[in-house]
């Protein structure tokens, strides 16, 4: 799919998030991140669920879904071919452990190391 094609499909994406998309946009978008954010932005043939593109970091919040995802993984291989670091949270994790999620995302913003684990055991 060409860039211009994914546009239309990202816009969709932010004006329906999910509820846990939402709380977490919610965190990500405060200034105490230090960071900027941006919400399902195309990188490539990808939309993704949320990149700060000074850290080169994206993150991805999913339902059962993507558990064990065949595409999900060739497309996190992909991304990070391109620099990228992405780091997956489970919907129920940032409704339920939003502070979790809080804090292991900080550890990552502030280290030099791009493969902290995430909250289910390093499931990049």
């Amino acid at each position: 799919m060409r860039r211009q094609d994914l546009i239309p499909i990202a816009k969709r994406l932010r004006k329906n998030a999910t509820e846990a998309e939402k709380h977490l946009w919610y965190i990500l978008r405060s200034k105490s991140m230090g960071v900027k954010f941006r919400r399902q932005a195309v990188i490539g043939r990808y939309v993704v669920d949320f990149v700060c593109f000074e850290k080169r970091l994206i993150i991805e919040v999913d339902g059962g879904q993507h558990c064990q995802n065949s595409k999900d993984i060739i497309r996190d291989q992909w991304l990070k071919s391109q620099g990228y670091d992405v780091m997956r949270f489970w919907n129920n994790e940032v409704l339920e452990n939003l502070d979790g999620v809080f804090e292991v995302l900080e550890a990552r913003l502030n280290s030099p190391s791009p493969s902290l684990p995430t909250l289910r055991g390093g499931g990049y």
